[in-house]
């Protein structure tokens, strides 16, 4: 064990901790913590307007009239449906930011970038509202990077500025100091869009889907891809890493996408068709925080006799209902603890396995709403699933098999503890 520790401290942790300050990861992860509240409100819409409830429906039908759920259907509108749009503009001011650079002009560029190389639809030369949403998210994503690290650099470029006399309003010396380095980056995507049509390629967006994205969301959607994004993030947190930050990027791009699939379906009244989802993660493993750590919070207060554990499990079981366990994680500690490292791994490992498997047999439905990370658990089960009570039930299942797998670990941490009291003493 001790060799294992020195060689994952050694190769390991510098390496994810680079990848976790990498600035265009922490972009993506902070362009889309800032469109969660629109998506969740476009989550919430679908919710309301497809509850499979009966009496709800009626009910919702007889008091409003038949278009009662145009409100909810224009909300997805302007939430999931144009997610790529949105994600765009605030991973590109992101970047932007971090280069202590003009981080409005920056996303505004790169939006047009994007509109630049899109296909319009076929009627009205319209807008297509197909790759505006989930589905374009890696086009999306790559024009932003690109269209602001060269925006940037050439906004940095003295020979590109056009100066103001004095008097001229900030704003507006500002925008004309950004008028070159605009146009040039623009013109290159403009450029890449013509290339490609003359290389017989009408569409980027639907040779990106073809060649990369979907066989990347098959993959993403199978047990193999949940137990790996499990165990990392968890043997990440395990040495003092914010896993769930570092692995974000990628929870956000892939996951996000077989949710929206997900909640297309549920709208249309179609078969569910991905498993694995970023609510997946939220709901069925990280109950409590990473680590399903309100078990361990459990399995302290049923196990434990020690004044000192059941003092921290009364200090984070009120945020651990809420998914917070920073003061578990530190407090116990949980960080390069060897004791725990196994439970804190293992449990969502486990949890993982019975929830794609309760999933993939039908017994619980599959994920189609996007809910706050706070959400406690056995609400946010009921929510995830469209109004399920097996998804709280296999939430319950998850608690106590959680509680059972930490309780042994609780009690070898107090005998050790009490042993080296006894020592000290």
């Amino acid at each position: 064990m001790k060799k294992i520790m020195a060689f994952l401290e050694k190769y390991f942790v510098p390496i994810a901790g680079r990848i976790g300050s990498q600035r265009h990861l922490v972009a993506i992860r902070d362009g889309f913590v800032v469109i969660m509240p629109i998506i969740m409100a476009g989550s919430f819409a679908v919710l309301i307007n497809n509850l499979p409830i009966a009496p709800y429906q009626n009910l919702m039908t007889s008091m409003l009239g038949e278009s009662w759920k145009s409100f909810g259907g224009q909300v997805w509108m302007g939430s999931f449906a144009v997610m790529s749009l949105l994600v765009n503009f605030t991973i590109s001011y992101n970047v932007a930011k971090s280069y202590n650079s003009n981080a409005v002009a920056a996303g505004a560029v790169s939006l047009a970038s994007l509109m630049a190389i899109m296909q319009p639809a076929a009627e009205a030369f319209a807008i297509p509202y197909q790759w505006t949403g989930a589905v374009g998210l890696f086009v999306s994503i790559f024009v932003a990077l690109v269209s602001s690290e060269v925006f940037v650099r050439l906004l940095g470029n003295p020979r590109l500025v056009i100066k103001m006399p004095e008097g001229v309003p900030p704003a507006v010396a500002k925008s004309f100091a950004a008028l070159f380095p605009s146009i040039i980056t623009l013109s290159i995507f403009a450029l890449l869009k013509v290339f490609t049509v003359l290389a017989g390629v009408t569409d980027i967006h639907a040779l990106v889907n073809d060649i990369v994205q979907a066989p990347l969301l098959k993959l993403a959607n199978s047990m193999g891809s949940a137990l790996t994004i499990a165990f990392v993030n968890h043997l990440l947190w395990f040495f003092g890493l914010h896993g769930s930050n570092i692995l974000e990027p990628v929870m956000q791009t892939v996951f996000m996408q077989t949710l929206d699939a997900n909640i297309s379906a549920f709208q249309a009244g179609a078969a569910i068709p991905n498993i694995v989802t970023k609510p997946f993660f939220d709901a069925f493993v990280y109950m409590g925080g990473s680590g399903t750590t309100i078990t361990l919070i459990a399995a302290i207060y049923i196990a434990s006799k020690r004044k000192q554990y059941r003092s921290l499990a009364n200090m984070a079981a009120g945020p651990g209902l809420f998914n917070i366990n920073e003061p578990v994680i530190f407090g116990m500690p949980i960080v390069l603890n060897p004791i725990f490292m196994i439970p804190f791994i293992c449990v969502p490992v486990v949890t993982t396995i019975i929830s794609y498997i309760a999933l993939a047999s039908g017994i619980v439905p599959k994920t189609v709403a996007m809910i706050p990370w706070t959400t406690p658990p056995i609400i946010s089960g009921y929510l995830v699933t469209g109004g399920s009570v097996m998804g709280s039930l296999l939430q319950i299942v998850n608690l106590i098999i959680g509680i059972a797998i930490y309780m042994p670990f609780v009690l070898m941490a107090e005998k050790l503890d009490t042993e080296k009291a006894t020592e000290e003493a």
